[in-house]
């Protein structure tokens, strides 16, 4: 066989097991299962619904699962009146390019969040308590599994609240809705 053809033989080879890998890293795997519409289940005493009905997900939302972290359980749900008071955390480089809980790569430097039990994507304001500033985020990921943390952001989220180097902040987190498109991020800050 001529040198010629065997080493072409061999680029091509090399250029579709590079192909075929870089196929592979394309697939994302969720963290946390989810569905568009969970399995029905017997309402427990004292269950919220809405018109006699348990709240849905809005287009283009997932509820998801009930899953385990820990030893604890957490089941998703809609709750348009969501607003809790606690402290949020931040992550950053060590999940970079990972997969979300919903499917999507994680972007440090995208404003974004992570929360155990709404919808995904969900769009939530955060106010950081102790500077006043308020932000706009997109929740695409489950977390944060530590006590009293009630969201987890990214870092430029976080950098966007003023609370990056401090590692957490007392916030408040309110539901705002379904926008799966929210693009940019708006800071507002009122002085007393």
């Amino acid at each position: 066989m001529d040198k010629s053809l065997i080493s072409r033989l061999v680029r091509l080879a090399a250029v579709a097991a590079g192909a075929a890998s870089l196929a592979a890293c394309a697939t994302v795997e969720p963290r946390y299962a989810y569905d568009h519409e969970p399995p029905a289940r017997a309402e427990k005493p004292g269950k919220a619904k809405r018109g006699g009905k348990q709240a849905k997900a809005a287009p283009g939302q997932k509820i998801g699962k009930p899953y385990e972290v820990n030893g604890r359980r957490y089941t998703p749900k809609p709750d348009p009146k969501y607003s809790e008071v606690g402290l949020a955390s931040w992550y950053g480089r060590q999940h970079q390019g990972k997969p979300t809980a919903n499917g999507e790569r994680f972007d440090m430097n995208a404003v974004s969040g992570a929360h155990k039990t709404l919808p995904l994507p969900s769009i939530v304001e955060v106010t950081n308590l102790e500077n006043g500033k308020r932000l706009k985020v997109r929740v695409n990921d489950r977390g944060p599994f530590v006590d009293g943390r009630i969201i987890d952001l990214s870092q430029e989220a976080a950098r966007k609240l003023g609370f990056e180097k401090q590692g957490v902040a007392k916030v408040r987190v309110r539901y705002v809705g379904a926008d799966a498109h929210i693009e940019t991020a708006t800071i507002q800050v009122w002085i007393d």
